[in-house]
């Protein structure tokens, strides 16, 4: 009965923090543009399933998690909470299958057979599970729909581990090992298709071939004799399969231009970052306080920032330290190496992004702390028969593991709150880091769309006082100022965007929009001839130079706009309606009417308005 109920027990406490996940809403990071602006993945159909596996969206390549939320959107359409729920539903799944990686591992470990003390491996493998599973550190992956693909690729990462276990730990013959080891094969290319971050796990399989499988010896040059050059064969098909992923990555962070140059942040500071990034995560780790969705990297990062020394001081020290105690401490090596070559493809080396470190990174290379936590409970437990003081330790064991796990779960409901909607989300990472200019400007882009224009412009202004050459914020700055009516402030701000980037086509089409309502039409007209150049399949520009033509009398210059406009963007009600203005204009009713009704049909499936002024999308 207790081999089932612990399980059971397991699942039901993982929840228990990400409660408050299920009424929060998609927030304005990634969720808007995968998801709430994003009609490709939405259904099971030919074209949804073509999109999903040959996509680059955003740069990541993850067809098993977009054919997930394909999922949600035919169960639930657009409420968060089937999303979220589909999210906090794979964690705990996660954590149950945690919990049989870790009593299989504890079991190697301690070569425990007989069931008496098989009950205590359960209760080590359950505190190993609850570890990871309530920590604060999960509930970026769990409470963020877009990272959907963290809890999934969990999910066949485990399996991946389990399976390898199995097949080197059990007894069945080669034909049972091999069976193992194909099925954790085909879990590691399923938790691939969810997220690339699994890439390194062929490392990570050598490792537990060293401790606690003991195939292979901690020194490579040890590993080419007839035993270890059969492990090293296992390994091919793992390599092959991560090399072809690893690919992949790199095409689609290339294709959505997300590397950042070395002239911009160069190998030293990469270097210190990765560094630093292995000792942060083990931090925060122990220190679960002052959680943030973004520890941006400062716009002055210096490798020599005291506190950035001493990270990599204590990197290094670490490393040395427990490879030279590795005969004694084997365990604390191989979940440090564990720790280090997880976190690998995103300790800044290769950076993508503007951020310093992550909590969702964290998401698979905890596991080896849990694990480790829970050999140091069952290491107490084992003593309980041993006099008073094995009794003592067994309590004080106990009593550690209530007083870690119980504030764990406050912490991390508290957590799942600060995820509840865009506002809350920005003003807490605004509160801990005043001078992140990402935050301020995240937090701008809230409030001018809640109509609260006064502070969206002093969040504007700040992050450009922190970053003076972000062109997205001078461009959404310079709308906010045009919509109060500052219109040389907001021309001022457009122009230092064009000098800045002369590539910035948005900056070009909103000054011709300033002009059009200026009734400047010359200028407007070359401001959005000149966006054109930039950016010719812009249905939206199209659309407003038409505007500008028809109010000039000249309605064959926008009629050829408008259907331009059309063929780039047919599902836009706004281009239908504005080529049926002018086709009536030059007293085409019939074709008229055909576009009417076109946009007529489009409104009731967008469930949406007909904008009546022209250029009334694209405010920030």
């Amino acid at each position: 009965m207790i081999r089932w109920l612990v399980p059971v027990v397991v699942m039901i406490v993982s929840c228990v923090p990400f409660v408050p996940a299920l009424w929060n809403d998609f927030v304005e990071w990634d969720d808007y543009e995968n998801l709430v602006n994003n009609p490709d993945y939405r259904g099971l159909g030919w074209s949804q399933l073509r999109w999903m596996f040959t996509t680059f969206h955003l740069g990541p390549y993850q067809p098993l998690s977009w054919f997930t939320l394909g999922i949600d959107y035919s169960i639930w359409g657009m409420n968060p909470f089937g999303y979220h729920l589909t999210n906090l539903v794979l964690h705990a799944a996660n954590a149950v299958f945690f919990y049989y990686v870790s009593r299989t591992l504890l079991s190697i470990v301690w070569s425990i057979p007989d069931q008496a003390e098989r009950s205590q491996v359960d209760y080590s493998a359950a505190l190993a599970a609850l570890l990871f599973a309530i920590h604060p550190l999960r509930v970026e992956s769990v409470a963020w729909v877009t990272e959907r693909r963290d809890v999934l690729s969990g999910l066949f990462y485990m399996g991946t581990i389990y399976a390898y276990l199995r097949g080197n730990s059990s007894p069945g013959g080669d034909l049972q090992a091999r069976r193992w080891r194909h099925a954790a094969l085909g879990f590691f290319v399923l938790s691939l298709l969810s997220k690339a971050a699994a890439i390194t796990l062929p490392i990570v399989l050598l490792i537990l071939d060293i401790y606690p499988l003991k195939r292979l010896e901690w020194h490579p040059r040890d590993w080419f004799g007839p035993t270890g050059r059969a492990v090293l064969r296992e390994k091919i098909p793992f390599m092959i399969v991560a090399v072809v992923f690893a690919l992949l990555a790199l095409i689609g962070q290339q294709q959505w231009s997300a590397f950042r140059s070395l002239e911009s942040h160069g190998f030293g500071s990469r270097l210190t970052q990765a560094f630093f990034g292995t000792v942060f995560y083990l931090w925060k780790t122990l220190v679960p306080a002052a959680l943030s969705p973004l520890y941006e990297i400062p716009p002055h990062f210096t490798p020599w920032d005291p506190l950035i020394m001493t990270g990599v001081t204590a990197s290094i020290i670490i490393t040395i330290s427990l490879f030279l105690l590795r005969a004694r401490w084997p365990a604390f090596l191989a979940c440090w190496a564990y720790h280090v070559v997880v976190l690998a493809p995103v300790l800044g080396i290769v950076q993508t992004g503007p951020q310093l470190a992550a909590d969702r990174y964290t998401y698979l290379a905890c596991l080896g702390w849990a694990v480790l936590a829970g050999g140091l409970f069952l290491y107490c437990l084992k003593r309980v028969g041993q006099g008073q003081s094995g009794v003592l330790a067994g309590s004080a064991a106990t009593l550690a593991a209530a007083a870690i796990l119980i504030p764990l779960v406050f912490l991390t409901w508290h957590q799942t709150a600060i995820w509840r909607d865009t506002g809350t989300l920005w003003r807490h990472a605004v509160k801990l880091d005043p001078n992140s200019s990402i935050a301020h400007y995240n937090l701008g882009r809230f409030l001018a769309a809640q109509g609260n224009y006064a502070d969206a412009v002093t969040h504007y202004r700040r992050a450009l006082s922190i970053r003076p050459e972000d062109t997205d914020a001078l461009n959404n700055l310079g709308l906010l100022l045009a919509r109060r009516g500052e219109i040389e402030a907001a021309l001022e701000e457009f122009q230092k965007t064009v000098r800045i980037d002369p590539n910035y086509a948005r900056a070009y089409f909103n000054m011709g929009r300033v002009f059009a309502r200026q009734r400047d039409y010359d200028q407007a007209i070359r401001n959005f001839q000149h966006a054109l150049k930039l950016k010719p399949d812009e249905a939206e520009i199209y659309v407003a130079l038409g505007n500008v033509f028809a109010v000039q009398g000249r309605l064959e210059a926008a009629t050829t706009q408008f259907e331009l406009a059309v063929q780039l963007k047919p599902e836009s009600a706004e281009a239908h309606v504005a080529l049926a203005r002018a086709l009536a204009a030059r007293s085409k009713k019939e074709d008229a009417e055909k576009h009417y009704q076109q946009a007529l049909q489009l409104l009731k499936a967008q469930n949406s308005i007909v904008p009546l002024l022209p250029g009334s999308r694209g405010d920030p």
